[in-house]
């Protein structure tokens, strides 16, 4: 009897571990280039092929922090600095793969009649205090000689920064594409006085998974991340570039024509090229630990939350590693 009870018991785990594997991996992702280009990859049936079941599931930035801090989804896209206000405020995680760092779409747009940061002096500028572009303020402000106290900040949500640049209720804002580009439009004339561009590494975008799911489900993240090539491929080849775009444009519900716009802004990277940035321990902006140690201090100093994070303890370079072996 004790030896049936032991056989059924196994026989349920195996059911559960079956079931658990068989379930689809549940991947938060909003509107950013190098992450809605994740969606070819569903669209083309590309992480089937590759033996993995996943759930792509839209939501605006911060929500999407949320719902993967509440255990919702079993990961998220999100900025490496951000990576680290997720595991400070709870929810644990684990960079896996990088899927870009951003090259000019994120932007600190200012009103006609101020040519450069310098003339930014003095001025009121609408941000969303704490996120990645606050962080890209101060970087050119500091080489624009200014500091934060030479400006007025005014709390402002990412998604309403075009509004309220038009509104005249401050003189510059702080956005990423598309409001960065939504800003630009809505007021003739005004300008991107500083950009990602302007300090490449300053913002690395990534896929951070639960440490859970990863310690379960290691094998199905393998071939989650190596999937990604195809879809840096697909968008550098011209013959298929414009389908990409087009795939991208309507999940970010924006004509294809603005969207491609966005690409040049949005440096994608191979999985060879971010294994490279993952596990080099080097300081700045040229890996992934300087770059997150620079935005550690910028969420300490600003109170996004109150001690320093584990850098080292944050991402986990031998899945893409492993990934490029397959």
């Amino acid at each position: 009897m004790r030896l049936r009870n032991i056989l059924s018991s196994l026989a349920l785990c195996g059911a559960l571990a079956a079931f658990v594997s068989a379930a689809p991996l549940k991947v938060a992702f909003s509107d950013w280039p190098g992450w809605t280009a994740l969606q070819i990859a569903a669209e083309k049936g590309w992480y089937k092929e590759a033996g993995v079941d996943v759930e792509l599931l839209w939501f605006e930035y911060g929500p999407s922090m949320e719902a993967y801090a509440a255990g919702q989804v079993d990961a998220v896209t999100v900025t490496n600095g951000d990576a680290l206000v997720t595991t400070a405020t709870g929810g644990k995680n684990v960079v896996i793969m990088l899927t870009d760092y951003s090259n000019g779409n994120d932007m600190i747009v200012a009103r006609p009649g101020i040519e450069s940061l310098k003339d930014i002096k003095g001025k009121k500028i609408g941000i969303e205090v704490g996120f990645v572009t606050h962080l890209l303020l101060l970087n050119g402000l500091q080489k624009a000689g200014l500091t934060e106290a030479d400006v007025e900040l005014v709390p402002t949500p990412t998604n309403q920064t075009p509004q309220v640049l038009a509104s005249g209720q401050v003189d510059a804002i702080g956005a990423w594409q598309p409001n960065s580009g939504e800003a630009l439009k809505a007021v003739p004339g005004s300008k991107a006085v500083y950009t990602s561009a302007d300090q490449p590494g300053l913002i690395y975008d990534c896929v951070v998974v639960t440490p859970q799911s990863l310690a379960s489900r290691r094998d199905d993240w393998v071939k989650f991340v190596s999937v990604w090539d195809k879809v840096v491929a697909y968008l550098a080849d011209p013959a298929t570039k414009a389908d990409g775009i087009k795939i991208m444009a309507a999940r970010a519900s924006v004509d294809p024509a603005d969207y491609a716009a966005f690409i040049s802004g949005t440096r994608l990277l191979t999985l060879a090229e971010g294994s490279k940035l993952l596990s080099t321990p080097t300081e700045g902006f040229d890996s992934v630990a300087g770059s997150s140690k620079i935005a550690d201090d910028f969420n300490v100093k600003n109170e996004v939350y109150k001690e320093p994070q584990d850098i080292p303890g944050s991402y986990d370079a031998s899945v893409t590693a492993d990934a490029l072996k397959l």
